[in-house]
């Protein structure tokens, strides 16, 4: 099936969508020998397709992962710094995927890798305003500080979305809130936090896209299900799934309830435990994080 080449090029892992155009208009592709040109169309079964000399193979497997990033490594796939980076968690995974957006150095929680570039593209645009739900662990608590940080704020000479921003315990200069945010800037909790005099001590991303970090282990990532997969598909279509319904129909606690009467009963009563992979991190006291052996619960 012909369809244009920046989208092929996308849903090969090559780049996004607006990366494969730039490479397009840099004469970097080729199609059957002939130098592509932007709104040019293929069928990738009956051309080839070259990049920079190399043909493309055939379409691997698409995985969606899910990472409990530690503090302490970066969002690349490499750093010139040498600094720890995200792909050294993922590597058993069989196949070579890209971070969906960052989590900063020091920042820790859910983060979603691919190779799947067109969804990539999908969950980091704006305008498809992706929920971020972040625990922030504050060591300066300015009382009254919620209301403004919800508000838009200027940061960098931009202007933030509203947010949503909850108090769930605070005690004299210290607190933990809850702030949702549907962008994803370089630093942004933390820059907000910062602009109203508050100093972020811990900062952990928990919810991104209908999908919790919920039990995954420090360090450890499973792949995504099938209907989380056909979840994320539909953001920003109008269309959602039954999974991604149940706690908006139901509300939370009745959903709990529907998912619970919906599973066939177990003969012996036994929970199957979820598989998880890779090395796991423990955290010491002080914070500070360390590999654990490689373990499958």
């Amino acid at each position: 099936m012909e369809q244009r080449l920046q989208k092929i090029l996308s849903n090969y892992g090559i780049a996004s969508r607006r990366k494969a155009e730039q490479m397009i208009l840099e004469r970097r592709v080729r199609v059957n020998g002939n130098t592509a040109s932007l709104g040019d169309v293929a069928d990738d079964e009956e051309d080839v397709i070259e990049v920079d000399g190399v043909r493309l193979k055939k379409q691997p497997e698409r995985v969606v992962l899910m990472l409990n990033k530690p503090r302490g490594y970066v969002c690349t796939l490499s750093d010139e710094k040498g600094r720890k980076n995200v792909s050294e968690l993922v590597s058993g995974c069989g196949a070579r995927v890209y971070p969906v957006g960052r989590l900063d150095l020091n920042s820790e929680g859910l983060l979603l890798l691919t190779n799947d570039g067109e969804l990539a593209n999908r969950l980091t645009r704006p305008q498809k305003e992706v929920d971020k739900v972040y625990l922030v662990w504050l060591s300066r608590y300015i009382p009254g500080c919620e209301a403004s940080i919800a508000s838009p704020i200027e940061i960098d000479g931009r202007t933030t979305r509203p947010a949503k921003v909850e108090t769930l315990r605070a005690e004299d200069e210290t607190a933990l809130l809850r702030i949702t945010i549907h962008e994803g800037r370089n630093r942004q909790v933390r820059k907000m936090f910062e602009s109203v005099g508050c100093i972020v001590k811990r900062l952990k991303r928990t919810k991104e896209a209908g999908l919790n970090l919920g039990h995954l282990p420090l360090g450890r990532w499973r792949k995504l299900s099938e209907s989380e997969v056909n979840m994320l598909k539909k953001i920003g279509t109008g269309k959602k799934s039954s999974k991604e319904n149940s706690e908006s129909i139901y509300g939370k606690d009745a959903a709990e309830k529907h998912k619970r009467n919906s599973k066939p009963k177990s003969r012996t009563g036994a929970k199957k435990k979820p598989h998880y992979s890779g090395n796991g991190i423990q955290r010491s006291k002080n914070n500070s994080t360390k590999k654990s052996g490689n373990r499958h619960h």
